[in-house]
């Protein structure tokens, strides 16, 4: 059994070395199996005192403060259990990989309180826990609804704080394969650039960010050229969200089908493969880390799905007829 909150309490002094940093930040590098989000949270909801006494994210902690961390327990949470297939690909005590198809949402949200793949998990998995109250168990990471490809999601909190720590190390490898539409600038290259909020619409992501953009790489290259588009593969060092969606379109190659970055084709036939497909042609073709308990490196494969399958056929048969 994964240990309870009690077990897992620390109580840190604060070196010279560390000194005048954010509480938050603070923790999190003495923490590092617990994300800084987390930390962040747990610090607001008075899991973390300072000296005795409750404090915020932003405080700048001094020599010799005694600071003490007690996770908040786990609460149940309330989401209800739906018998959604799911494609498993790997299973074991501590974690599931899963493949997940175009249309799922990962975890239930405002206008998405059920059918997703969190409601799925939780009548799949016997004793799915969560942590400290977020309604999202066991979900490591992410990917879009619209989306298809692998995911982790750890069975226990020890998984998922190893899971998360690696995430956030970027020891985790992943692989995406898309379509987009556009002239590359060459056969491979490095997108490196800051990222954040688009200024203009907070549902959006941009390079474009002013002070405190966190920084985004994606290594790509193209595997096979279609006339008016290409299919590539996209490798991420970071893990931010709509990451290939926004480097790609930053390139001058958006998603085949992304109505959010890209653009309506002007080759009637191109727009009928991106209407049919219905959504930007994106895959999470291969991921890989470190097996928590067993230290054993695992990768896994997906092929792209039926309708990704049929968008590439399409453009393979526009290119054949030289259009």
């Amino acid at each position: 059994m994964p240990p309870s909150p009690g077990d897992l309490a620390r109580t840190l002094l604060v070196t010279t070395d560390q000194a005048g940093k954010r509480l938050d930040v603070y923790l999190a590098a003495v923490l590092p199996d617990i994300s800084r989000s987390q930390l962040t949270r747990h610090i607001t909801e008075g899991a973390v005192t300072v000296g005795g006494a409750r404090s915020v994210p932003s405080r700048k902690v001094r020599v010799g403060d005694v600071v003490t961390w007690s996770p908040p327990a786990v609460v149940p949470t309330e989401i209800l259990a739906e018998a959604i297939p799911l494609v498993v690909v790997h299973e074991d005590r501590h974690l599931i990989v899963i493949d997940k198809p175009p249309g799922l949402v990962v975890h239930p949200a405002p206008g998405h309180q059920s059918g997703t793949l969190v409601n799925a998990l939780l009548s799949h998995v016997a004793d799915l826990r969560g942590i400290g109250g977020e309604l999202r168990p066991g979900i490591v990471h992410r990917i879009d609804k619209d989306t298809s490809g692998l995911l982790v999601i750890a069975k226990d909190d020890q998984t998922m704080n190893a899971l998360g720590a690696a995430f956030k190390a970027h020891d985790i490898s992943r692989l995406y394969e898309a379509l987009a539409v556009g002239k590359p600038p060459g056969d491979s290259g490095r997108i490196d650039t800051p990222y954040g909020r688009d200024t203009r619409d907070r549902k959006k992501f941009s390079v474009k960010v002013r002070a405190g953009g966190k920084r985004a790489v994606t290594n790509w290259r193209i595997v096979e050229r279609l006339g008016a588009a290409v299919r590539v593969h996209a490798e991420l060092e970071t893990g931010r969200t709509h990451q290939v969606r926004v480097h790609m379109a930053a390139l001058g190659l958006p998603l085949l089908g992304d109505a959010t970055y890209g653009r309506t084709p002007r080759e009637p036939a191109l727009k009928d493969i991106a209407r049919e497909l219905g959504r930007q042609a994106l895959h999470a073709r291969k991921l890989g880390f470190r097996h928590p308990a067993t230290g054993k490196w695992m990768e896994f494969n997906s092929e792209p799905p039926a309708d990704f399958a049929r968008a590439l056929a399409g453009l393979r048969a526009l290119m054949r007829a030289g259009r």
